[in-house]
């Protein structure tokens, strides 16, 4: 019998010839770790519907950053828990705000430690959205201000990268021409330039504290059914100044991430957010998946289809399960 046919499991035969030609690998320096920062003493508290996530005060954030230096995972983004709220966010952007403690704080610690900041207002304001609220409208361009500022404190703080998360227009422009009209011409902007209106946020609300008290964000966050809304977002921020372009969320999102890298030369970051955390985690406690397999298939698709970069709740866990299979 002469069939004629390609043998593809050639290369699949054994562990060493499928890590031969393994085309994707997952390292520790792709991962950004979230942490959330609260203020007061002695806080370990964890989030009910994140499994594993703490919001931390400041007297365990040097215990938190060892763990994660001591893994070699290099870059963490922080996130805000104030004391009190008002209409402006004044705590986003007070020089003595948490994330402005928290990133001195880890600067002095651990100086290799690269911190990003996010950027924006909504766990600072006491009605929970990203801007400046006028009846129940977000006001754009009266926003930009206020992420200016909140941008240069956390510059000030020493910041390495900024991250501004909040999808007001022109956000990218304005805070490029506060960062450098303060000096901070090197500072680099990880921008949240494919940000949807999803589902999957629900779990870091309660994290960060930062639900809308009224209506929601579709107004300003993108329409999940749409694909080329994302190209006129990222061109907008890279012709605006951006350094990264992130992608959020990451599972249902795939195909942006493809986009994305295969249209802009900058480093694209996915956003692997609560909710996909949120999933996993409580199908792994029911024993419905096995958790390790499950979570590192994830990530390596993530990276498949085209992340650099990828923040996720999972970093911590999911560097110990690579050391585990070296």
């Amino acid at each position: 019998m002469d069939l004629q046919f390609s043998r593809h499991r050639r290369l699949r035969s054994g562990a060493n010839m499928r890590a031969l030609v393994r085309e994707n690998q997952l390292h520790a320096e792709d991962f950004i770790y979230p942490l959330f920062i609260a203020e007061g003493e002695k806080i370990r508290n964890e989030v009910s519907s994140m499994p594993g996530v703490y919001q931390v005060s400041l007297d365990h954030l040097e215990t938190e950053i060892q763990e994660v230096e001591s893994l070699g995972i290099k870059s963490v983004i922080l996130f805000g828990i104030p004391a009190t709220k008002d209409a402006c966010g004044t705590g986003a952007y007070h020089d003595h705000g948490i994330i402005q403690k928290g990133t001195r704080l880890i600067k002095e610690k651990f100086p290799d430690m690269l911190v990003v900041a996010d950027t924006c207002l909504c766990e600072y304001t006491d009605h929970g959205h990203c801007g400046v609220v006028e009846g129940e409208k977000v006001l754009n361009d009266e926003s930009l201000d206020l992420l200016v500022k909140t941008a240069v404190s956390q510059a000030k703080a020493g910041a390495d990268i900024i991250a501004p998360s909040n999808m007001m227009d022109g956000f990218v422009a304005a805070i490029r021409a506060g960062l450098d009209e303060a000096g901070f011409i090197d500072v680099p902007i990880m921008s949240y330039a494919v940000k949807y209106a999803s589902a999957f946020y629900g779990p870091f609300r309660d994290a960060a504290e930062g639900a809308p008290q009224f209506g929601d964000r579709k107004t300003y966050q993108m329409d999940p059914a749409n694909r080329m809304e994302a190209f006129r977002e990222a061109e907008s921020d890279v012709a605006e100044g951006a350094d990264f372009l992130i992608v959020k969320p990451g599972m249902p999102y795939l195909d942006i991430v493809r986009d994305m890298k295969n249209h802009f030369n900058l480093p694209v970051v996915v956003y692997n957010v609560s909710g996909e955390y949120a999933m996993i985690k409580a199908a792994a406690q029911n024993g419905w998946i096995d958790e390790k397999s499950t979570v590192l298939e994830m990530l390596l698709g993530m990276k498949r289809a085209g992340g650099d970069l990828i923040i996720t709740y999972f970093a911590k866990d999911a560097v110990r399960w690579l050391r585990e299979a070296e």
